[in-house]
């Protein structure tokens, strides 16, 4: 079985789904939820930050040609493993981006009758954002763990 990249169609399934959820929850819900901060909506930043720069080491170490089994080399699992780390964060992403904008899409409209929606939409904001940004950066691990193509090696087919 081939790992292929992650579908932009299957991102946005994701977001639609959890924003629905997310709309549906808040609007009968809302009155016992804790306040929202901004320490709620930023707490997926640092993984994409993480995620960002593994990227860029990984990049290095296969246009390197640093990727084997030897000292100093990355090896093939753990670009495997990256790739892994980089599916699961697209899905987690953009659910959790998904969700942030269906609370928005309540809050929003409310923000007038209700002082705490117009009090946690900073956080929310800050939460879609957080959420967009692991996705963005997962789609980064993702490319950055392909291996490179296969040079044709005339002399074995002659």
């Amino acid at each position: 079985m081939q790992l292929r990249p992650t579908r932009v169609l299957d991102l946005v399934l994701n977001v639609i789904v959890a924003a629905a959820l997310g709309w549906a929850v808040t609007r009968w819900a809302y009155s016992s939820f804790p306040a929202i901060t901004m320490f709620a909506g930023a707490s997926l930043l640092p993984v994409a930050a993480i995620e960002t720069a593994l990227g860029f080491v990984i990049k290095a170490k296969i246009a390197d040609q640093h990727v084997g089994d030897g000292p100093h080399e990355l090896h093939p699992i753990n670009v495997a493993r990256a790739a892994a780390l980089a599916k699961a964060s697209l899905q987690v992403g953009s659910i959790a981006a998904g969700a942030w904008l269906g609370f928005l899409l309540w809050a929003f409209p409310q923000r007038a009758s209700v002082s705490a929606a117009e009090a946690d939409i900073p956080g929310a904001v800050v939460g879609l954002l957080a959420g967009s940004a692991l996705v963005a950066a997962a789609l980064w691990l993702e490319f950055c763990c392909r291996a490179p193509e296969d040079p044709t090696d005339d002399s074995a087919t002659t």
